[in-house]
């Protein structure tokens, strides 16, 4: 009976390791990943952003809806706000050095918040992932955190980036934002 029970004890505090193994890969995980609803500027939903450390990087999910259709610049923004109809309180691109260069396209480029330009088809919805060696979540490798003291943004503009003009590629107007947490 005591080799039964002892065998017992022994299999639940296993699982229970296992368990709390389990749920601090979770944590850790979860730790790792910011979310955020994507606001459009008449400060309705329009749909959500996840940001995943990744290997040298983050990966970027966008999800929206009700978006005008065709190309618009997208950025990292320095700041946890986006108070709609212009979004301006997600301050500038996210950045590690001054001056901030913008443009994947300039040999001097010193923005981390720079990213591929985004599709939105016809019916004003757009999903994609994006890839990023600028930033990271907790600021791995010397890389801008994205979750610091005032946050982070991801903001979608009214035009596409040329990826060269300065100090924000041409794309115009802060059409949507989603407050990374």
């Amino acid at each position: 009976m005591r080799a039964v029970l002892h065998k017992t004890l022994s299999v639940l505090l296993l699982s229970g390791t296992i368990i709390g193994l389990s749920q601090a890969q979770a944590a850790e995980s979860m730790a790792d990943t910011l979310t955020g609803s994507l606001l459009g500027a008449d400060g309705k939903s329009h749909g959500t952003v996840t940001v995943t450390e990744a290997p040298k990087g983050v990966l970027l999910r966008v999800v929206a809806e009700g978006l005008a259709p065709g190309w618009h610049g997208i950025h990292f923004h320095e700041k946890g706000s986006c108070t709609p109809p212009k979004f301006t309180s997600a301050g500038g691109h996210v950045h590690a050095v001054m001056p901030v260069v913008h443009g994947l396209l300039s040999p001097n480029a010193t923005d981390a918040g720079d990213l591929p330009n985004l599709y939105v088809a016809s019916d004003g919805s757009a999903t994609v992932e994006f890839y990023s060696t600028l930033v990271s979540v907790q600021g791995a490798e010397g890389r801008p955190a994205l979750r610091d003291a005032d946050g982070s943004a991801l903001v979608i503009h009214a035009s596409p980036d040329d990826y060269k003009t300065q100090p924000i590629g041409g794309a115009g107007a802060r059409i949507a934002c989603a407050v990374l947490q």
